[in-house]
């Protein structure tokens, strides 16, 4: 349809003319009411969630058990594979001071095993008595986990009696 064909016919339903793709040959338009049509756009743009991932944080002492660590790790990975970003903390207390060096030695160890899914995005730095590092998730093609998510058990409760429920 012609623009002049088309202006009449918008002018004889009590519409307007509106240009939704002016850069397509050729233009796009759209016969709408001009309010109706800026109220729905207006609405689209509030209703878009921000992309901006998430900041998590896994905190770590430096005598952490074996079991713990690896709870923490898959926690780590599944923040990850989310696409948030981990900050990682390590917090000294007392006398665990005068041995940083196994601060940092743990701090190797995460990267180690969340590199898989994680590039660091900030480098472990010492401020008081905390280490601090920030991850960022690779891209969803490259990212592979090293320790298997735990599974889901249901429990089954029983009641004083000896029965279950």
């Amino acid at each position: 349809m012609k623009l002049p064909d088309a202006l009449r016919k918008a002018t004889s339903l009590g519409l307007d003319l509106v240009e939704v793709a002016p850069t397509a040959n050729p233009p796009v338009c759209k016969i709408v009411a001009l309010g109706k049509f800026r109220y729905d756009i207006s609405k689209q743009a509030k209703d878009k969630k921000p992309s901006g991932a998430k900041l998590k944080e896994i905190k770590f002492r430096v005598n952490i058990d074996d079991h713990d660590y690896l709870t923490k790790i898959r926690h780590g990975e599944e923040f990850l594979e989310r696409g948030n970003k981990v900050r990682v903390q390590l917090q000294f207390r007392g006398r665990e001071m005068a041995h940083q060096e196994f601060g940092m030695q743990l701090m190797e160890k995460v990267r180690e095993d969340l590199s898989g899914m994680s590039q660091v995005e900030m480098e472990p730095k010492i401020t008081g008595r905390n280490v601090t590092m920030t991850l960022s998730p690779l891209p969803a093609s490259r990212r592979k986990r090293r320790f298997a998510p735990l599974p889901k058990t249901t429990e089954t409760a029983v009641s004083p009696n000896g029965t279950q429920s």
